[in-house]
């Protein structure tokens, strides 16, 4: 099992403990790898933004209007964290329906 986040993430941090044997792989350090990341914004498109973060509230206008792919190659932080890969299934954030399904 697979963490796509940041090390400095407290909600990371919690995946990560909850999650016997889970890895964090640290975006800002090595990205998503491009297999994941195309399923990633299949499944969950326009919910990969945080739109809440720090890293969102500063950029412009003109680069909130890339696509999601984009704007989370060119700033990792502001992709919705975790996301997370346990064999072939993809799941996003650290919250009870996500917590209730890893955790069985």
């Amino acid at each position: 099992m697979r963490i796509y986040g940041l090390k400095t993430c407290d909600t990371c941090r919690k995946a990560l403990k909850s999650l016997d044997g889970a890895v964090l792989v640290d975006i800002r350090a090595e990205g998503v790898p491009e297999d994941v990341m195309a399923r990633a914004l299949e499944q969950f498109g326009e919910k990969l933004l945080n739109r809440r973060s720090t890293t969102w509230r500063g950029l412009s206008e003109d680069e909130r209007q890339g696509t999601p792919g984009a704007l989370i190659a060119a700033h990792p932080a502001v992709m919705k964290r975790p996301l997370i890969e346990a064999g072939d299934q993809l799941y996003l954030g650290w919250d009870k329906d996500v917590q209730a399904a890893l955790l069985r």
